[in-house]
């Protein structure tokens, strides 16, 4: 027993552990008042008090809400506490390293994304024959804007708009007499940026055609030259020739690509200057940097006003030699006052010279500076047509370290002198074989300076060419109309005079106007005329009428790239060639870790009967037609020792595997792949370690 005086209980209870209680204590100061010392009678009597050490320690370690800051430090130090929020700590430190370490490597073993010139088809426009907006029977930018909409109809997401400088239009417009203006026909600056921002709102992209080999001969840098006036008197190639007789005898014996001479006397400042195309179209000069500086101005501008890429075309003809030789004859015996058609010489001193490269790759670190920001890069095609020479063509890739084009566009396709399985195949595999590793394919059928798919090989093979390019891997580009199997209009002599040039006589049948409709001029104009006829079948052939049937031409498209674009085989695996003949032309597209398989029978010849079973190893006996050429058959399930197809007919067969065709020792070197990439079921991602 502690006997304790009832005022100095709570400094007792503190000693012992306890709390004090100050409920009655007042908060003011206190004053001290005068007491009476001597008066012991009014003193408190000491009590006795029991106080228990335990009751008062479980009293004290029980938390309650509305702790003071104090006392919940008090009870933070306890180890039960305290081991808890460590355990805690660590645990969502372990966690967080987990996750990141997670996340770098799915990004390490990630395939790289494809790029939006990748991933989608490209859809070339002939701007003076896709959409009169002005009812002047010319096609427009604003006709281009009004049929947006057909373009993501289409799953199409990348438009590729052909020359739109202000031109004589010579050769279609490919001489600019501006490089920083758009001619009048087709609209105006506004009308152009009007366009990007609608094309960009639909999340589309564009791309425009750029000639640096020449200008026109109203090129104000042209009158600048042919005048001597400063740094322009040397911007194109100009040597001294003799006029005799008044007829003049140029320094060599260059051919232009139209035929006949490629110099030209000027008047003005009495030599001759150089062209490679017509007379209206005078050589740039490419070894004077500022020429090439003019060029790389041009780029930042158009890319300025938003243009997703470009596609350079005829840079081949960039550099010329400067020893002026003649070029060699193709035929050693023939009189050499007879040669004037241009394959009549070999080029050797007038195309692809040493150098030519170095200022391709200035163009892609140009159009690399706008590149730098995330879904902004710049795509860049090079449009050389070299032929028979695949070697040259494949030079315009770069390398591995040095990039040039994205791709030099593809022409096997279109440059096939007949049409068979066989011819098809080679032209396929002459581009994959020769192709750099790592780099990606592309495909046209049509172009603006070819006939039409059905002109040039049948209207029976429309559906299975636009199979064909659909399916192969790679980007396809599609020349306008062709989604619709429009056909050339008959030849026919077209006079185009602008300014005082006078008339220049071309013929256009393949870029008759578009087919929207039925109505009078096919929907193209609400004017009286089109600047070409339309074609007369445009009644049955045309977007409306074909958007309504299920086994229309666009339907078909429409299939196509929709499985194109939701089926990764078909946009990033394999490709493996399985047979061709003089009739079929067979592959299929997978992709490592699914098993499901697409195989191609496309037929480009006569009724034919292939065991395809016989020609695959463990290929299942049965493959369901996910796409045909006859509407009907999709859904059909067939033999695969009995495939039959009949002319122009294309089948799109789906099967599954555990096998697929690229590990086949049978199949090692026909088998391609650009973008590698493995499918990985548990997670339901791409990766690329496989």
């Amino acid at each position: 027993t502690v006997e304790v005086e009832a005022r100095s209980l709570p400094m007792e209870l503190s000693e012992k552990g306890g709390v004090e209680n100050n409920g009655f204590v007042q908060h003011e100061p206190f004053e001290d008042k005068e007491t009476d010392t001597g008066s012991q009678e009014e003193m408190p009597k000491p009590c006795s008090v029991d106080v228990e050490r335990v009751a008062v320690e479980e009293t004290v370690l029980k938390p309650y809400a509305g702790m003071p800051k104090e006392v919940l430090l008090q009870f933070s130090s306890q180890a039960r506490y305290r081991v808890t929020r460590e355990i805690l700590f660590w645990l969502i430190i372990a966690a967080s390293l987990a996750l990141v370490c997670t996340t770098i490597a799915i990004i390490a073993l990630s395939p790289k994304c494809l790029d939006w010139w990748q991933a989608s088809p490209i859809y070339q426009i002939y701007p003076r024959s896709f959409k009169d907006s002005n009812m002047d029977g010319n096609g427009d930018l604003k006709g281009i804007q009004e049929k947006l909409d057909h373009i993501t109809y289409l799953n199409i997401k990348t438009i590729w708009i052909t020359s739109f400088f202000k031109s004589p239009l010579k050769d279609l417009g490919y001489g600019a007499e501006d490089f920083y203006d758009i001619d009048p026909i087709f609209g105006s600056m506004t009308d152009f940026e009007n366009l990007i921002a609608a094309v960009h709102d639909k999340g589309l992209k564009v791309i425009m055609d750029l000639i640096p080999n020449h200008t026109s001969d109203k090129h104000q840098w042209f009158q600048l030259s042919r005048n001597r006036t400063g740094k322009y008197t040397d911007y194109y190639i100009w040597q001294d020739c003799t006029v005799a007789a008044g007829s003049v005898i140029p320094p060599n014996n260059w051919l232009s690509v139209f035929g006949n001479s490629s110099w030209q006397f000027d008047d003005v400042r009495e030599q001759c200057y150089y062209h490679q195309f017509g007379k209206e179209q005078p050589d740039l000069n490419f070894r004077n940097p500022a020429v090439q500086q003019e060029i790389h101005d041009i780029i930042k501008f158009w890319l300025g006003k938003g243009v997703d890429g470009f596609s350079f075309g005829a840079v081949k003809f960039l550099l010329e030699a400067a020893h002026l030789r003649d070029e060699p004859p193709v035929n050693k015996s023939q009189n050499a006052e007879s040669i004037t058609a241009y394959s009549q010489l070999y080029h050797d001193y007038t195309t692809t010279q040493v150098g030519l490269h170095d200022i391709v790759r200035s163009f892609r670190h140009t159009m690399d500076e706008f590149s730098t920001e995330p879904g902004k890069y710049r795509f860049m095609g090079s449009d050389d047509d070299e032929k028979e020479d695949i070697e040259a063509t494949m030079m315009y890739y770069g390398t591995t370290f040095i990039e040039e084009a994205d791709f030099p566009f593809n022409f096997n396709l279109i440059n096939m002198k007949n049409l068979s399985g066989n011819s098809i195949f080679e032209a396929v595999d002459s581009w994959m074989q020769n192709m750099p590793s790592g780099k990606w394919p592309n495909w046209a059928v049509g172009s603006p300076n070819t006939a039409r798919i059905s002109t040039r090989v049948g209207k029976e093979y429309i559906n299975v060419m636009n199979m064909l390019l659909l399916t192969l891997p790679g980007t396809p580009v599609t020349y306008y109309g062709e989604e619709i199997g429009m056909e050339d209009i008959a030849s026919e002599n077209v006079s185009e005079e602008h300014g005082n040039s006078g008339p220049v006589v071309v013929t256009l049948p393949e870029k008759s106007p578009m087919q929207w409709d039925g109505k009078v001029n096919a929907g193209f104009t609400e004017g009286n005329s089109s600047w070409l006829p339309v074609n007369s079948d445009y009644e049955s052939v045309n977007v409306e009428i074909q958007s309504a049937r299920s086994n229309s031409t666009l339907s078909l498209y429409r299939a196509l790239t929709v499985l194109r674009n939701n089926e990764l085989p078909m946009n990033r695996g394999w490709m493996c060639h399985i047979w061709n003949d003089s009739n079929v032309f067979v592959y299929v597209r997978e992709l490592d870790g699914l098993d499901r398989v697409f195989m191609m029978v496309l037929n480009f010849g006569q009724e034919s009967t292939i065991d395809l079973k016989a020609i695959v190893p463990n290929l299942p006996s049965e493959a369901v037609i996910r796409l045909s050429t006859h509407f009907s058959n999709a859904g059909e399930v067939v033999d695969t020792k009995l495939i039959k197809t009949e002319m122009g007919e294309g089948l799109v067969l789906e099967y599954k595997t555990a096998k697929p065709v690229h590990t086949m020792d049978a199949f090692q070197g026909k088998c391609f792949v650009a973008e590698k990439a493995c499918y990985s079921k548990a997670f339901n991602l791409l990766f690329k370690s496989c």
